[in-house]
Protein backbone atom coordinates (compact mmCIF):
# COMPACT_ATOMS: atom_id res chain seq x y z
CA UNK A 1 0.00 0.00 0.00
CA UNK A 2 1.51 3.14 -1.38
CA UNK A 3 1.44 5.60 1.58
CA UNK A 4 -0.05 8.76 1.04
CA UNK A 5 2.29 12.27 0.81
CA UNK A 6 0.49 13.82 4.39
CA UNK A 7 1.53 10.78 5.93
CA UNK A 8 5.58 10.70 4.54
CA UNK A 9 5.45 14.36 4.75
CA UNK A 10 4.60 14.41 8.40
CA UNK A 11 6.55 11.49 9.51
CA UNK A 12 10.14 12.96 7.89
CA UNK A 13 9.49 16.34 9.57
CA UNK A 14 8.85 14.90 12.80
CA UNK A 15 12.45 12.68 12.30
CA UNK A 16 14.06 15.97 10.99
CA UNK A 17 13.07 17.30 14.36
CA UNK A 18 14.62 14.30 16.22
CA UNK A 19 11.23 13.90 18.01
CA UNK A 20 8.84 11.16 18.96
CA UNK A 21 5.68 10.65 18.25
CA UNK A 22 4.92 10.92 21.86
CA UNK A 23 6.54 14.00 21.90
CA UNK A 24 4.93 15.11 18.82
CA UNK A 25 1.45 14.02 20.39
CA UNK A 26 2.39 16.32 23.16
CA UNK A 27 2.77 19.47 21.17
CA UNK A 28 -0.47 18.72 18.95
CA UNK A 29 -3.04 17.83 21.89
CA UNK A 30 -3.34 14.41 20.26
CA UNK A 31 -2.71 10.75 21.37
CA UNK A 32 0.36 8.76 20.07
CA UNK A 33 -1.87 6.83 18.57
CA UNK A 34 -3.37 9.27 16.35
CA UNK A 35 0.27 10.25 15.24
CA UNK A 36 1.07 6.60 14.33
CA UNK A 37 -2.67 6.43 12.14
CA UNK A 38 -1.31 9.40 10.27
CA UNK A 39 1.92 8.38 9.10
CA UNK A 40 0.57 5.26 8.10
CA UNK A 41 -1.80 6.79 5.98
CA UNK A 42 -4.42 5.51 8.10
CA UNK A 43 -6.04 8.63 8.53
CA UNK A 44 -5.79 12.44 8.10
CA UNK A 45 -6.56 15.48 10.70
CA UNK A 46 -9.25 17.58 10.34
CA UNK A 47 -8.37 21.25 8.99
CA UNK A 48 -8.06 22.73 12.22
CA UNK A 49 -5.23 20.15 13.56
CA UNK A 50 -3.44 20.41 9.65
CA UNK A 51 -3.28 23.79 10.49
CA UNK A 52 -1.82 23.23 14.21
CA UNK A 53 0.91 21.16 12.55
CA UNK A 54 2.08 23.52 9.65
CA UNK A 55 2.17 25.82 12.58
CA UNK A 56 4.40 24.26 14.82
CA UNK A 57 6.89 22.48 11.81
CA UNK A 58 6.06 25.85 9.89
CA UNK A 59 5.39 24.78 6.92
CA UNK A 60 2.46 25.10 4.65
CA UNK A 61 -0.71 23.00 4.57
CA UNK A 62 0.02 22.75 0.51
CA UNK A 63 3.27 21.22 2.02
CA UNK A 64 1.84 18.64 4.58
CA UNK A 65 -0.59 17.41 1.80
CA UNK A 66 1.85 17.06 -1.15
CA UNK A 67 0.54 20.43 -2.81
CA UNK A 68 3.68 22.27 -2.78
CA UNK A 69 7.47 21.56 -1.84
CA UNK A 70 9.58 23.00 0.86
Amino acid sequence: MKRNKFAENIKELREQKDISQRELASELKVSQRVISYWERGDSEPNLETLCRIANYFDVTVDYLVGRSDL
